[in-house]
């Protein structure tokens, strides 16, 4: 990499922007990312971003002086899902290049409105999660392209939880259009699994919405009530290019289980693969055979040891300036957004949907 950083500006300053601003600026004992040069927060809220301008010595301006910027190259845009298009668009027609936090699009057309307005424009989108970019999930890849795995049969997905009333300070739209399991955690999944396996072929789906609404138990706005748009427990198979067929299941209704994140399994040897909302964690294999034992991957790729949200924009400054793909890249969130869409038309079909959009695996994360 070059000694050459990017402009970078952000639009947003939610829950999500502090993980960003401590991994890029090195905060909490982390490394840090030189290549990204932040300029300015912002917000629709000023006050918002003056606060979190504050918290981390930087500048804070309206979203209109961020994009009239000359010096900001990359927008970062940290809004709510249903916001993603619209300001990405703004960025675009500003001139910036655009890493948007997940999903690309609360839906596949917006999603690929953007991707055509950044590709007439000459622009780049780039899009979360990078987390398949972490050590933990760089080493699984590995250990499947090894081939010792053999063929791969199938595998299984699961994020399941009682919901995000419990913890987040205002989880609203998490239940409104643009939220539900699916758009919030498959992102990680599904973007994992195609980093793993390649591009996903059909949907087969499943779905309920058994409660209309539901009440806020955390801080500051228990005992409120929010209403519920969007399915909440959403189970279906993932049928891959490469002939594997993948169980998934996202749900914001269960109390408590004891499925792993994600498995795999090949013909010759099974392989688990951390948590993908995480960088880290554990890398496990087995050989068939009954007395074969579960035996730990050395992990020995970075960014393994801390949460690097924000390693997905690193990488894409670095590519814009090297002029090379970058990773996280709209084809790839492009590809995830059709795949979960497909399963609302797959389980409101009763139908198995086909997959159109094509997308190649990211290049291994080099050291």
């Amino acid at each position: 990499m070059s000694g050459k950083r990017l402009g970078v500006g952000f639009i947003g300053t939610g829950n999500i922007s502090s993980a960003y601003l401590k991994a890029i600026l090195g905060k909490d004992g982390m490394p840090g990312f030189p290549v990204l040069d932040i300029k300015a927060l912002s917000d629709m809220r000023d006050e918002a971003a003056s606060a979190r301008a504050a918290e981390f010595g930087l500048r804070a301006l309206t979203v209109e002086q961020m994009l009239a910027d000359p010096e900001i190259d990359l927008v970062v845009n940290l809004t709510i899902p249903r916001a993603h298009v619209e300001v990405g668009l703004r960025a675009l027609q500003a001139g910036k290049h655009v890493y948007s936090e997940k999903p690309l699009g609360i839906t596949f057309a917006e999603g690929r409105k953007l991707l055509d307005a950044a590709n007439a424009a000459g622009l780049r989108i780039g899009s979360a999660p990078d987390t398949f970019l972490g050590g933990s999930h760089q080493e699984a890849r590995a250990v499947v392209d090894s081939g010792v795995l053999g063929q791969i049969v199938g595998g299984t997905a699961f994020f399941q939880c009682p919901g995000h009333e419990s913890w987040h300070p205002d989880p609203a739209f998490y239940y409104d259009l643009g939220g539900g399991p699916m758009l919030d955690m498959g992102p990680y999944y599904i973007t994992d699994l195609v980093n793993l396996l390649g591009p996903v072929a059909r949907v087969s789906a499943m779905a309920s919405r058994l409660r209309s609404e539901r009440t806020i138990t955390s801080e500051p706005k228990r005992g409120q009530t929010m209403p519920v748009k969007v399915d909440t427990h959403v189970t279906g198979s993932l049928g891959f290019s490469n002939g594997a067929i993948v169980q998934i299941g996202m749900s914001f209704d269960v109390a408590a289980h004891k499925h792993v994140p994600l498995e795999l399994y090949g013909t010759e040897q099974t392989l688990i693969v951390p948590d993908p909302n995480f960088f880290g964690g554990v890398v496990e294999t087995r050989k068939r055979g009954r007395e074969e034992q579960w035996t730990p991957v050395k992990v020995t790729r970075p960014y393994a040891d801390g949460n690097y949200r924000s390693l997905g924009v690193a990488d894409m400054a670095s590519a814009i300036i090297e002029n090379r793909p970058h990773r996280a890249n709209g084809d790839l969130a492009l590809h995830v957004l059709e795949v979960m869409e497909a399963f609302e038309h797959a389980a409101r079909e009763g139908q198995t949907v086909e997959i159109k959009t094509p997308v190649e695996r990211p290049a291994p994360l080099e050291a």
